[in-house]
Formats: C-alpha cells, structure tokens, sequence
C-alpha cells in the first residue's frame, strides 16, 4: 500500500492489511523482539555505525539544471536517476524526518523536467537532460514520483507544496498512458529492459526489432502504486474528481493483472507477449513485484512465496534472494555494468528489499528476519574490505560483483552507496520493530 506512515494493526500469518489509501513505505506492525538474535542486534548497530560515513556520500549540493540538492547511488555514478532516488530519499525520511526533503526535491527536479507531452527520462545531470544513446530508447522515468511524494509529504507534514507541480505529475503519468499502456488488455509495457532498470532480465527484451512487446509484471505493480499515490495526492489537494479517476484506474489496472498476468496453475506472474497474449515462462525477479501490493490473495501469495521466492533451488540464496531462478538456463553470476547491469542471477538490494516486504506482509516474519542478517553480513563484509559497496552481488559466494576497477573510469575502484543503505531499513525494523516500508 503507500504513504500515510499508518500503523497497520497485527494480524495473523498470511492475512493481508486492508486500507483505503495507498500507503507506500507505511510504518508496519511492531514484532515482538524478544527472540531477536541479539548478534543480529550487533549487526544492526555496526551498519548504522558504518552507514553514518557512507549515507552522505549519495547528497550533493544544488548545480546548473538541478535547483535543488539532488541524490546519486555515490561511486561509479554521478547523475541522479529514477528509481535510484527513489529509493534513496525513502531510506533518508526514515531516517530523520527533516531528510523527507532531499526526496521532496527529487520529485520536484523530476517533475520539472517534463517536456510538454509530460516526457522526463529516467535520470537528469547537472547539464540538464542527457542525449542517452540507442541503448537506452526513449528511456522514460519509472512510475515512482507520485509515490515519492505522497512519503515526502506526509514525513514533512506538508502536501502544499506538490500544488505547483500537480498539472506536471498528471502529464507524466498521461504520456505514459498514451506511449506504454495496451488497451486491448489493460496493461503497461516497458519500451525495453533497459528502461526497466533490470537492464538484462530475461523476462524482457532489448532487441531493437522487439520494442514495446512485453507487458510487464513489475510495471504494472508500479504504476498500479503511482495511481493509488495521485489519489491520495488529489485527495490531499481538494480535488476529489481526480481521486476518483486514480482510484478508478487503479481498480482497473488491478483486475487487468489478475485476468492476463497470474496463472493459477503455475502459482506465478508471468510478463506476456503483446501480439500473442503468450506468457515469458521465465521466474525472474521482476515477476515478484505484486507481492508488495493486494494484488493476489493471501493464499495465493503465501503459495508463490514458498514455491519460488524462499525456495533455495528457485531464487533463495546463499547471500539473499536471487535476481533469477537457478533453475534458469541463463542464470549467471558475471560482475557486468557495460552495456548492461546483471540481472540474471546477482542479489539486489533494492529488490531484496521489496521481498523482505513481502515476506513481512504475507507471514514470513522468521524469513524476513533471516533475509535481512544475511544482507547485513554480506553488505558489511564488503565494507569492511573496499570502503564501500558494490551495486549487485554473487548470490552464492556474496562477494561483490560490479563496479570493479577495471570496470570505472580510470581503472580505480569507485564503489557503490545507492539503495543498499535500505539494508540498514530492514535491520531496524528487526531489531527495534522500527518498519517502514511499502
């Protein structure tokens, strides 16, 4: 759900919490931590600890066409990006309330950079808009800002401050409707993988001659939570009219999900072909992303958690949850960043984090705890050996994969900040019941 900061009342294993209004990185129900292994405890302190000198690094003064300080994953890259801050400006709100605004200002960056049509790409410099090559296609920003700042506003206590750019946000989510959505079956599409931010999942496609032919689970989870954030925006702003519209898509898109992209019989999302209605049979990451959301049942959901995601010959591994099934016959380990990030096989912690959600919504609270002290050890180990961190992991060794130096600019080893601070989210919650999540 999305961002009121409700406090969702206990309930039992699998039953899922029934609100009105999304609440995207909503504070959940307060475990009891009386078995909490307390080596985990110390996990947690030395993450906090080590975060502290790491977490300033992904802040950096306003410059050029960026009028407000602006977030970067830190290391290898420098730009600010969609999903990146996404992620990072949530981490920053939980943390302390006054930070709400470093992800306040990267949804206002964002929704200034909408053309007319409502067009903004998925990352912007302090140059202004990139030409991005032909590897990137349109490259048009992920459906995140809504839900940015619906969390924004409700950790500032303020929602005056979206008005000037409300018109903006209702363009972006417009051009999207008209450039990624199939009205024949009431779904969005990527242009590509890479747009995707899984920029090689198997469940997707690059190919040049293969555009906008997928219709895709995790995108359609996204903008899904986008529509439900322009309701609580619209509602928020006095104009119930639009709030009904939101909430109207929002019920639409869900129905859509559940008619074409869930198969019973298998227990799982599939992506599906736009000219043939046929599903990509491939279990990757990205066909997870319904879980974070009411989409399916409670009994459906606690089935496809124990086939597939904590299923350690499907994505349970080692160091965390994979990015594809090890039963996949592209599944891989490859430290790769050019000219895609690995997808097929590497843990990632923006992700890993929407499955500890998951696994905390559906009943799983033994297994998220685990999920979580297994990110912990494996994101500290490489701290303690770089400085820094790496953007993706071996999923069955946890050694850190790209960027290497031979791999950044001058051969020297840059790191990697970004969204892995949300470790240090799923560890509070853990051991201080502090959880605040989607």
């Amino acid at each position: 759900m999305y961002a009121g900061f409700c406090r969702i009342p206990p309930t039992q294993p699998g039953s899922i919490p029934r609100l009105t209004v999304l609440t995207l990185f909503v504070i959940l129900p307060a475990f009891p931590q009386t078995g909490t292994n307390p080596n985990l405890r110390v996990l947690a302190d030395e993450i906090t600890a080590t975060y502290a000198k790491l977490e300033p690094q992904t802040i950096r003064p306003a410059n050029g066409f960026l009028k407000y300080d602006y977030l970067i994953p830190a290391g290898y890259y420098q730009q600010m990006w969609d999903w990146d801050g996404f992620f990072i400006g949530s981490h920053l709100a939980h943390q302390d309330r006054g930070k709400a605004k470093y992800l306040q200002f990267w949804v206002l960056s964002f929704a200034a950079a909408a053309d007319g049509e409502g067009y903004v790409p998925g990352m912007l410099t302090t140059a202004g808009i990139p030409k991005l090559g032909p590897k990137f296609g349109r490259f048009a920003i992920k459906p995140f800002l809504a839900q940015g700042a619906v969390i924004a506003s409700e950790r500032l206590g303020d929602y005056d401050w979206v008005l000037p750019v409300w018109e903006n946000l209702r363009r972006i989510i417009a051009y999207r409707e008209k450039t990624e959505y199939d009205a024949q079956r009431g779904l969005f599409f990527w242009e590509m993988a890479m747009q995707s931010g899984q920029d090689n999942n198997v469940a997707l496609t690059n190919e040049p001659n293969d555009r906008n032919a997928i219709l895709a689970v995790d995108l359609c989870t996204f903008q899904l939570r986008e529509y439900k954030a322009m309701a609580k925006l619209a509602e928020k702003l006095g104009k119930p009219a639009e709030a009904g519209e939101y909430r109207r898509n929002a019920d639409r898109l869900r129905g859509a999900m559940l008619e074409s992209l869930w198969f019973a019989r298998d227990q799982m999302f599939f992506n599906i072909r736009r000219d043939s209605g046929q599903p990509v049979r491939r279990i990757s990451g990205s066909n997870f992303m319904p879980l974070v959301e009411d989409v399916l049942t409670a009994a459906d959901a606690r089935a496809m958690i124990h086939r597939y995601l904590w299923n350690p010959e499907q994505m349970l591994a080692p160091h965390g949850i994979r990015s594809l099934s090890k039963q996949d016959v592209a599944y891989n380990n490859v430290s790769m960043i050019d000219p895609y990030s690995n997808w097929q096989g590497p843990v990632w912690i923006n992700a890993n984090y929407l499955y500890f959600v998951a696994l905390k919504r559906y009943g799983f609270p033994a297994e998220a705890r685990e999920l979580a002290g297994r990110l912990g050890q494996m994101v500290l180990a490489d701290i303690r050996k770089w400085g820094t961190m790496h953007e993706c992991y071996d999923a069955e060794t946890g050694e850190g994969l790209a960027p290497t130096a031979e791999q950044s600019k001058g051969r020297v080893f840059t790191g990697f900040v970004g969204w892995n601070l949300l470790v240090e989210d799923m560890l509070q919650c853990e051991t201080k019941g502090d959880c605040f999540a989607p």
